[in-house]
């Protein structure tokens, strides 16, 4: 189901120890059309995170601490990267790329490589506490991560070198994602804000009109002309999603409204070529919901 140069600079000097760090796993063969294939669960605990790898494979994490490539199409575990202390919070990766990045309660963020060594290619220490959001430039050299110490930081995937690190009080990240060939990122935030960060210099270019609720989640459309955020909420209040334009306005466009719990992640679907644009929410109430982007009405 479908459902991411300022204050110092620092510099990763973390040794790597292949027999903490390893991948295993390995590709099944497909069975013949008509055949069912069973294949053993991607992890041992709850999934905290999944995202796109490529069309037919996406990666996960979860609070048995590993990091999992499957295939959309097989339900195969293709391969399985192991390394973090804690439950993995987050994890992404650029759209047709080779590198996945991990978030972690260790406090920590990891890049491995689909077809690398068996450890992490890179390693991003420097948060304070957990991580809880992760975004990676399109072309994959750059990485944003925010955390619950009220930080954003930028690095350099290649060198792990900390580019810039920007502090704002009360700023408890919950989500990060990168604007699709622009210099921006998207974040949202447990002080009821959404912002978005100029990732050149890392300051915040514009703020949002803050909401009545926790923002939970963030995403933006593939023409980066639209972000979305949704709400915690409970009893019906609050929950909502709501869509903010990016390049005229900057300001509400629409709300989406109609879950009794808390709104835990929202997304922008893929558009056809005879679709309407659409959305899609899910929430504690245990339901996804289908919306008609520009409407709001439930399809």
């Amino acid at each position: 189901l479908l459902i991411t140069r300022a204050m110092g600079k620092l510099q990763s000097k973390i040794s790597f120890h292949t027999t903490k760090y390893r991948a295993d796993g390995s590709v099944g063969q497909t069975e013949p059309s008509g055949a069912c294939q069973q294949h053993s669960p991607a992890h041992t605990d709850a999934v905290t995170s999944v995202a796109a790898l490529k069309p037919d494979l996406c990666v996960s994490g979860g609070r048995d601490k590993s990091v999992t490539v499957s295939s959309w199409r097989s339900g195969a575990a293709l391969r399985r990267f192991i390394g973090h202390e804690r439950e993995v919070t987050k994890v992404t990766s650029a759209l047709d790329s080779n590198r996945v990045f991990s978030a972690s309660r260790d406090k920590t963020v990891m890049m491995w490589e689909l077809h690398g060594t068996s450890g992490p290619s890179q390693h991003f220490p420097g948060h304070d506490l957990v991580v809880t959001g992760l975004a990676v430039s399109p072309d994959s050299s750059q990485l944003c991560t925010g955390s619950r110490d009220n930080t954003v930081c930028k690095w350099d995937t290649e060198t792990g070198e900390c580019l810039g690190r920007a502090a704002i009080s009360r700023n408890l990240v919950t989500h990060l994602c990168w604007v699709p060939g622009e210099p921006y990122v998207i974040q949202t935030s447990e002080d009821k804000t959404t912002r978005v960060w100029d990732s050149r210099e890392l300051q915040v270019a514009h703020t949002f009109p803050a909401k009545q609720h926790i923002q939970t989640c963030c995403d933006v459309s593939q023409d980066g002309r639209y972000c979305l955020s949704c709400s915690s909420g409970s009893a019906g209040h609050g929950a909502e999603a709501t869509l903010w334009d990016l390049r005229q306005t900057r300001g509400r466009v629409c709300e989406y409204r109609g879950h009794f719990q808390t709104t835990t992640s929202c997304v922008f679907l893929p558009r056809g070529p005879v679709l309407t644009p659409s959305i899609a929410t899910s929430s504690s109430d245990s339901t996804v919901k289908v919306w008609d982007q520009d409407t709001a009405g439930r399809g």
